[in-house]
C-alpha cells in the first residue's frame, strides 16, 4: 500500500508519528465510454471558454467564481500557506463512547501506521482506547480539507473515519412526518417477532455481490462469443394481502428459514463401531 498522508498524532504532550492508508477498495466493473461501431475510447480536450483553445494540464490550477463573477485564481502555494495547524497533524479533541456518534456523518476509511520509533506510544493509545471502549475525535486536513474525524482500535491496528461536518448532513423532509400515522400495538408485536426471528451475528463473510458475480458472467460471455446467461424469474408476489396477514406469513418464513439453515449446519452423527 501507498501512504496518502504522513504526519503525527497530538495526544496531549503525546506526539506519535503515522503514515495515512487508505482502508478500502472498491470491485466494482469500471467501464469507459466507447464508440459502438468500432469500440474505439471516447476522449475529451480542455478547452478554455474564454480564448477556445485547448489547454495543457500543466496550465490548468483551480479558480473559485465568486457571487458577482470573478474568478479568484488558486496556485499550490495559497493552500501551503493556510493558517491551520492540521496539515501535518491529527488534533485529538475529545474521547466520547462509540455509541454517541451517528454512522451518518462518516464517510471514508484509514489505517495508521506508526513510524518505527513511535511504536510504543501508537500502541499505548490504542490500549488506551481498547480498555475505555472510547473514540478519539480528531481534526485532520486531507487533500486541502479539514475535516473531523474518529480513531478507533481494530484488529491490533488503530483505524480513521474521516466525517461529514454538521451542515453538511441534509435534514430528512418529507410529508409523511407531519402526518399522524398509527400503528396498531398488534403490528408493532408481530414486526417485533419478525425482526427476532431474523436476528442473528453479523458475518460479512456470509454476504455475496450478486449483481458483480452476474455481471463478470455476462462480460465473459460476451468476451467469447457465448450465450448470454438467462436472468432467473421473478418470485411470484401473489395476491395483495393486508399488513398484519403479510407480517404473520413473514414470522412462518423466517422461522421456517432459521430451522433449515440449524439442520443443515448441525454436525452429522458419527456411526458406532460394532
Amino acid at each position: 500500500m501507498r501512504s496518502v498522508w504522513r504526519g503525527a498524532i497530538s495526544f496531549g504532550l503525546v506526539t506519535i508519528a503515522v503514515r495515512l492508508y487508505t482502508a478500502v477498495e472498491e470491485h466494482d466493473f469500471r467501464f469507459n465510454q466507447v464508440h459502438r461501431e468500432d469500440g474505439g475510447r471516447i476522449k475529451y480536450k480542455r478547452v478554455c471558454s474564454v480564448c477556445g483553445e485547448e489547454v495543457e494540464y500543466s496550465e490548468i490550477t483551480k479558480g473559485y467564481e465568486l457571487d458577482d463573477g470573478r474568478m479568484v485564481i488558486m496556485e499550490n502555494e495559497d493552500f501551503e500557506k493556510l493558517p491551520v495547524k492540521t496539515d501535518k497533524s491529527i488534533d485529538v479533541l475529545e474521547f466520547v463512547p462509540a455509541e454517541e456518534i451517528d454512522p451518518i456523518y462518516f464517510q471514508k476509511t484509514y489505517y495508521l501506521e506508526p513510524d518505527k520509533a513511535a511504536a510504543r506510544p501508537y500502541v499505548l493509545l490504542r490500549d488506551a482506547l481498547v480498555k475505555t471502549g472510547q473514540l478519539a475525535v480528531v481534526k485532520i486536513t486531507i487533500r486541502q480539507k479539514e475535516t473531523l474525524a474518529t480513531i478507533r482500535a481494530r484488529d491490533d491496528v488503530l483505524v480513521m473515519h474521516t466525517m461529514l461536518w454538521p451542515d453538511e448532513i441534509r435534514k430528512a423532509e418529507f410529508d409523511f412526518l407531519d402526518q399522524d400515522v398509527e400503528v396498531r400495538p398488534q403490528e408493532l408485536k408481530m414486526a417485533t417477532s419478525l425482526v427476532e426471528s431474523m436476528a442473528g451475528d453479523f458475518d460479512p463473510d456470509t454476504f455475496t455481490d450478486d449483481y458483480r458475480d452476474a455481471l463478470e458472467k455476462v462480460i465473459a460471455a460476451k468476451a467469447e462469443g457465448a450465450e448470454l446467461p438467462e436472468q432467473p424469474e421473478a418470485e411470484e408476489k401473489g395476491d395483495v394481502i393486508d399488513l398484519m396477514t403479510a407480517l404473520e406469513r413473514s414470522v412462518e418464513k423466517a422461522k421456517a428459514g432459521r430451522k433449515g439453515a440449524e439442520k443443515k449446519a448441525a454436525p452429522k452423527k458419527k456411526a458406532s463401531s460394532a
